[in-house]
Formats: C-alpha cells, sequence, structure tokens
C-alpha cells in the first residue's frame, strides 16, 4: 500500500481546480493561449502596405526600449533600471510596478525586413510600422478546392 498526497481544495474552481476536474488541464496549455502577466499587450493592424504593432507599455521613457530585426524575428524589449524609479519609502500602498520585458514575434514573409522599422512612443504606446514587401503583397489567396 502506498499513501498518495491529496491536494483537495474548497473551492474547485479556483486554481484549474475546475479544469483538472474535468480533465481539461491540458487543454489550453499552448503558446497561442498563454497569457503571460508581465508581457505587455499587443494589437497588430494589417495595412495594404504595412504592418502597424502597439504595445501597452506605460511608464517607460524612449530610452527604456530595444527593437531589433534577425532572421525574420521581431524582437523587442524594456528595461527600467533602479536608478529611475523613485523612492519607495513614501508610499503607504504601491501597486505600480515596471518591470522588465521580452517579447519575440516571428514576421510573415511579406514584411521587408531591408527597409526600416519605424518606431514611435507616445502615451504609454509603443508603436512599430513595419513595411510590407511589394511583391509578396501582390500575392493573392488561391482557393483549393476538396474532392
Amino acid at each position: 500500500m502506498s499513501l498518495v498526497k491529496s491536494k483537495k481544495q474548497r473551492f474547485p474552481w479556483m486554481n484549474g481546480g475546475l479544469a483538472k476536474s474535468f480533465g481539461l488541464d491540458d487543454l489550453f496549455d499552448d503558446d497561442f493561449f498563454t497569457m503571460d502577466r508581465r508581457l505587455p499587450a499587443m494589437n497588430v493592424k494589417e495595412h495594404e502596405d504595412d504592418f502597424e504593432i502597439e504595445f501597452a507599455v506605460p511608464g517607460f521613457s524612449k530610452e527604456d526600449f530595444e527593437v531589433s530585426i534577425e532572421n525574420d524575428l521581431l524582437y523587442v524589449s524594456a528595461e527600467k533600471s533602479k536608478e529611475d524609479i523613485e523612492d519607495e519609502d513614501d508610499y503607504t500602498r504601491k501597486e505600480f510596478s515596471y518591470s522588465s520585458f521580452y517579447r519575440t514575434l516571428q514576421l510573415p514573409q511579406s514584411v521587408d525586413g531591408s527597409k526600416d522599422v519605424k518606431a514611435k512612443y507616445k502615451d504609454g504606446i509603443l508603436k512599430l510600422q513595419l513595411l510590407k514587401n511589394k511583391e509578396a503583397a501582390k500575392t493573392q489567396r488561391k482557393r483549393i478546392d476538396i474532392s
């Protein structure tokens, strides 16, 4: 006979307990559904000539960011040094946090990596404009019939 440690929770819907009780614990265990709270929220807009990517990153200055492209990967990171954060002793409660983040995105083939990326930081939003390759933009979707 072996002893098995049991972790019973009073409220099974908290901390994924409900999903585990139905056997759904691996259902959303995918990179697509991973929501790391340390990563900034991101919006992507596709236009005819470019892609516009927005990151919600309040509390940083434009000098804190590093943006680069290498091998069809877009790297976006920011780090706030401890010297930039004011003394925390004056606060009764402090919920703001300015931690660093690092995000990597696979770029589609239609992005022209040889052209400059335009970056702008205003009102806590980092906007990147990635130009499309003219030839890649001309390719159209082809419908495939299923027999």
